[in-house]
């Protein structure tokens, strides 16, 4: 069994400790570089409008996709070799498209770079439960925190960069991290058995069965975290496509004002990401952080339909409050798991379905608005979007794992 005394954060694992902050600020810097300078881009290139609607909607898809594909290639090369690989792609994609000539090159490289960030977005969770079983609470909050850190960062510093030196600077100084990143987990793996033999950890690290992730979708519990990811991915995407467009129609505000007020919603995300998962290893108490993501979400929705203009800061805050799920889910899939290969897979399977879901809303809320003219009906949708939190807590918060469920319904794991 695991000694469940926690030990110093970098005891015997200061490489694994690096390696998870690089990793984590990565894989958000990579994503959010682009977007605030792309004028700059196409002042040199044409880059069509069709080609700038792919680069936005290529997030969620490779993220999804790269989420059952990573739980195959993990079974191959193990945890340790993914993100190092993940980051040396990353690395590359960066340079890549920070040389791009043409619309196609930015959009290949732009694209070989979300699937490399979508396979370091399933590695990380099963990576702190393997080298931090003890600190699985803080070392979410931790990577969670540097995940928002990093949303928010990048577009901050991208046009000052690339006023003094250039947009191609701008969009290629962030492989320095990504590079960095790949130091500690290729060192971690060319001492493997030493390193291995230091963990804290128990569970068999051989290579799982090759079923695991095919037994998930007759999972409950699955779904639930699944469906809980793709709520708080939906929400963020849909309101990083939409919101400031319905903040400027019904609230009246004008369009600076309404960057600022989504730089707001953004920033949400941070102190979430440090609470939740101290919460929820501490006390156990999924069910509060639930009940607050549907409380302030339907309050949000409540408020944007009856009286935008009254308390819209209120109301981007309370919007905002969901994303407190994000955190949550990754902590989950780590306590609603008890062996290597099922956390894996289970991180895979909910990144999956959740980023799925996350890349039709913006699409959605695209068609309801185009087909009624309104936004009223598109805040309905979103309001619905918060009502799933319902049953999926009510199946999260009972306590026990992936491997139970399977044993209780289907026999041995």
């Amino acid at each position: 069994m695991t000694d469940p005394r926690p030990r110093s954060l970098w005891r015997g694992r200061l490489l694994a400790l690096v390696g998870v902050v690089l990793v984590a600020f990565s894989l958000r810097s990579a994503v959010a570089a682009l977007s605030p300078i792309i004028s700059e881009v196409q002042a040199d290139f044409a880059v069509p409008t069709w080609v700038v609607g792919l680069i936005g909607t290529a997030p969620p898809v490779c993220f999804a996709v790269f989420g059952i594909v990573t739980p195959t290639l993990e079974r191959r090369f193990g945890l340790e070799r993914l993100a190092a690989a993940s980051m040396l792609i990353v690395t590359a994609a960066l340079i890549t498209r920070s040389l791009a000539g043409d619309a196609a090159t930015l959009l290949l490289a732009t694209t070989v770079l979300f699937a490399a960030v979508g396979v370091g977005n399933v590695v990380l969770p099963p990576l702190i439960k393997t080298y931090f079983p003890d600190r699985v609470g803080t070392m979410t909050a931790l990577y969670s925190a540097l995940l928002a850190m990093a949303a928010f960062v990048p577009p901050l510093v991208a046009v000052p960069v690339a006023d003094a030196a250039g947009w191609r600077f701008s969009l290629g100084m962030w492989a320095i991290l990504a590079l960095l990143a790949v130091v500690p987990w290729v060192t971690l793996v060319a001492r493997a058995n030493v390193a291995r033999a230091q963990a804290p950890v128990t569970v068999d690290l051989d290579a799982p069965a090759p079923g695991v992730l095919g037994r998930l979708p007759r999972l409950a519990l699955a779904w639930a975290l699944a469906g809980t990811f793709g709520i708080s991915a939906a929400s963020v995407y849909a309101c990083f496509a939409w919101l400031p467009v319905v903040l400027v129609d019904i609230a009246g505000v004008s369009h600076a004002e309404a960057g600022a007020l989504l730089s707001l919603f953004g920033a949400m995300g941070l102190p979430w990401s440090i609470i939740v998962p101290i919460l929820i290893t501490r006390s156990r108490r999924v069910g509060v952080v639930y009940a607050a993501a549907l409380i302030a979400g339907l309050t949000g929705v409540a408020g944007m339909l009856i009286a935008p203009a009254a308390a819209t800061i209120l109301w981007v805050v309370l919007l905002g409050t969901p994303q407190a799920l994000f955190p949550a889910v990754l902590v989950l899939i780590q306590l609603r798991s008890r062996t290597h290969e099922g956390s894996v897979a289970l991180s895979g399977f909910a990144q999956s379905v959740g980023y799925g879901i996350a890349a039709l809303f913006p699409l959605m809320f695209a068609v309801v608005h185009e087909l009624t003219g309104q936004w009223q009906p598109v805040l309905i949708v979103f309001g619905l979007l918060f009502l799933a939190t319902i049953p999926t807590g009510l199946i999260v918060t009972r306590p026990r794992t992936i491997e139970d469920e399977w044993e209780h319904r289907h026999g041995t794991w």
